[in-house]
């Protein structure tokens, strides 16, 4: 993923940050080589969709004195692979953007270690997944099925409302979904659907959509941006699996969005940060966190990555409340359930699909 919609808007690649101050605050006329040996190295293993504005990554080195290397390792799921596969000897310090989709794994295979940040209870708490505290919500979107209003007015066709509409013969061959076995919001969808129809029912819903002409692709860039209509790359198919959060980044000349998320069809997604086991710079990872929840890095996180900030009482950029707002009842699914049945749902959704 790419993993959302922040690829619309051209996000700059996060360098690692160049300059560099030593813990103690150093001697202004000592050599470079004495500095970066004073200054420790954390590196940040993210998500491909993580950004951030420059200036407030160097405003946290010069408070920290913590020089940041950020390590971008494909989206939720092939993230949640890499920090499993190396626990024993991480390839890093601090980790961001595995999902509560993939959480549960993580978790269980001993990924991160307990810390609770004293940011933490600004909001964040309300999204935990683990009473060990080993992760900490960062910020929060939501999975939604997204409509091309100007095709459906051009047909003179309804506007699709419900999962139970993408499956009538009038929206046949129009819906553009990602798989859930390579992308994490194709993942999201089906344990939306799972928790609509249950888990007798869930299966007999996507043979409808299979019916009526489901195309599924490996990952939202290529299903947003060049199956859709609704997008710059003004595809053939008017509805998409994306986010809440998408019209925000589609907003016409006249101040108003060119496409809608049908807010009855989505599934919450959290993103975590947490320090990974055998990290060998505890304290320093420690102080990452805390960044990631705190004020500074938090305003960032709506214009960055077009994903809701997890601390309470931070603004939302102009427009948000109409273009992209947080759907009020969106689907969920505890932990456990998810991890007990997310790889028997992939494998029964690839039988059926044929994928």
């Amino acid at each position: 993923m790419s993993r959302t919609v922040r690829t619309v808007v051209g996000l700059a690649t996060v360098s690692v940050l160049a300059s560099a101050c030593s813990l103690s605050g150093g001697d202004s006329g000592g050599s470079s080589a004495s500095s970066d040996q004073q200054t420790p190295t954390v590196t940040l293993v993210t998500h491909d969709s993580f950004a951030a504005p420059q200036d407030v990554l160097d405003a946290f080195q010069r408070q920290s004195g913590i020089k940041l290397k950020i390590l971008k390792s494909g989206d939720a799921g092939a993230l949640t692979n890499k920090l499993v596969l190396t626990k024993g000897s991480p390839i890093g310090d601090v980790a961001y953007g595995v999902d509560n989709t993939f959480a549960s794994r993580a978790l269980g295979e001993g990924v991160f270690q307990p810390y609770t940040s004293p940011e933490a209870d600004r909001g964040p708490q309300r999204y935990s997944v683990d009473p060990q505290h080993r992760l900490s919500a960062v910020d929060l979107g939501d999975v939604c099925v997204n409509i091309d209003p100007a095709y459906f007015a051009s047909k003179g066709l309804p506007e699709p409302k419900s999962y139970d509409d993408l499956a009538d013969p009038k929206y046949k061959d129009l819906t553009v979904a990602e798989s859930p076995a390579t992308a994490s919001p194709g993942l999201a969808f089906l344990l939306g659907t799972v928790a609509k129809y249950g888990e007798d029912g869930w299966k007999g819903y996507w043979q409808k959509l299979k019916d009526n002409g489901l195309k599924t692709v490996s990952g939202w860039e290529e299903a947003y941006t060049k199956d859709f209509s609704g997008s710059s790359g003004k595809g053939p198919r008017p509805i998409v699996v994306s986010y809440a959060s998408s019209p925000a980044a589609e907003v016409g000349e006249d101040g108003k969005p060119r496409t809608k998320a049908l807010l009855d069809t989505c599934f919450r997604q959290v993103e975590y940060a947490g320090v990974l086991t055998n990290s060998k710079q505890i304290p320093q990872a420690q102080k990452v966190v805390d960044f990631l929840l705190s004020q500074q890095f938090q305003t960032t996180v709506a214009a960055n990555m077009y994903v809701y900030p997890a601390r309470q009482g931070v603004e939302l950029p102009a427009g948000w409340a109409t273009a992209a707002p947080l759907p009020q009842a969106p689907a969920t699914m505890p932990a456990d359930k998810v991890q007990a049945g997310r790889e028997k749902w992939i494998g029964e959704w690839r039988s059926l699909m044929g994928a």
